[in-house]
C-alpha cells in the first residue's frame, strides 16, 4: 500500500515509498481516504503526524501515470478524481493534521501538506508544484486551497513559474509554520500540547473553520457543540480545573 501507519494518541501516518523518494502512485491516492477514515474511527487517535520515509516527504505524483488512462480524451480523469478525493479526505479529517517535512515536498507531496491543519519543515526542506513543467491543467479545488492559505500572489507564483521555494521562503510566506533542525520533534511536543486540551474544542473550531472557508454557515454546528461542551460536562472540567489550578482532564469523546 506504500503508507505505514503507527497508532496511539499521537498517531503517524508515513509515505513510505523510499525508492521513488515517495512519489504518489494511483492506487495509494486511491486507498488514502480509507486510512484516513479508520484513523478517525479510532478513538483513541487525538493528532495525526503525516511524513515520509527517508530523506523526502514526497517527490509528487508517479509521473508514469498521469496519461495511463483508459479514455484518450482524458487520460487523468480517474487519477484526478482519486487525488482530490485523497486530499478532501486529508482536509476533512476530525482532528488536527500536522505534516512534517524533510527535503522534497513536490506537487502530490504538496498537495497532502497543504491540506493538513498545520506544516513542520526541516530546515533542507524545499516545496513547490509543478504543472507548468509538464502543461498539467491544475484543478481548481486544488488551487482554492493554495489560495486560502497563502494568497494569489503566492498561488500564482507557484503554478505559473514551477520553481521551488527554500523552507524559509515558504515560511516567510506563511506555507510553513514552522522551521526547525528537528521538525519531528517539534511536531510531537506540538501534538502532545493538542493531546493535553479539550478535543470537543479542537473538534468545533476545526468544523467552523472548514465551513467558513467553503464559504458556508457554521453557526448552527458550533451551537449543538457548544450545548455538547455543557451536557458532556467538558465545559465544567475546563473551569474547575483552571479555579483549581490543576491540569483539566477532559471528559469528552467522540460518538
Amino acid at each position: 500500500m506504500d503508507f505505514r501507519i503507527e497508532l496511539g494518541p499521537v498517531a503517524r501516518l508515513v509515505i513510505d515509498r523510499v525508492e521513488k523518494r515517495n512519489a504518489l502512485t494511483r492506487s495509494m491516492w486511491e486507498a488514502l481516504p480509507g486510512l484516513l477514515a479508520e484513523l478517525a474511527d479510532d478513538g483513541g487517535v487525538k493528532v495525526l503526524l503525516v511524513s515520509g520515509a527517508g530523506p523526502s516527504f514526497s517527490a509528487g505524483a508517479d509521473i508514469r501515470e498521469l496519461i495511463s488512462g483508459d479514455d484518450p480524451a482524458d487520460p487523468m480523469a480517474e487519477l484526478r478524481a482519486f487525488n482530490l478525493r485523497a486530499q478532501g479526505a486529508l482536509r476533512e479529517f476530525p482532528k488536527p493534521t500536522i505534516a512534517v517535512v524533510r527535503g522534497h515536498c513536490i506537487g502530490g507531496g504538496l498537495e497532502i501538506a497543504v491540506n493538513c491543519d498545520f506544516r513542520f519543515a526541516a530546515r533542507d526542506a524545499s516545496f513547490g508544484v509543478t504543472p507548468a513543467r509538464i502543461g498539467v491543467v491544475y484543478p481548481p479545488a486544488a488551487i482554492k486551497v493554495l489560495l486560502d492559505l497563502v494568497g494569489p500572489a503566492t498561488t500564482k507564483y507557484l503554478l505559473f513559474s514551477g520553481e521551488l521555494l527554500t523552507a524559509d521562503e515558504a515560511e516567510l510566506k506563511g506555507l510553513v509554520d514552522r522551521v526547525a533542525d528537528d521538525p519531528m520533534a517539534l511536531a510531537e511536543a506540538f501534538a502532545e500540547t493538542l493531546v493535553s486540551r479539550s478535543q470537543l474544542t479542537i473538534r468545533s473550531a476545526k468544523e467552523s473553520v472548514n465551513a467558513l472557508l467553503a464559504g458556508e454557515n457554521a453557526d448552527a454546528a458550533a451551537v449543538r457543540r457548544y450545548r455538547e461542551t455543557i451536557a458532556s460536562g467538558e465545559l465544567a472540567e475546563g473551569i474547575d480545573a483552571f479555579t483549581q489550578k490543576r491540569s483539566p482532564e477532559f471528559v469528552w469523546h467522540p460518538r
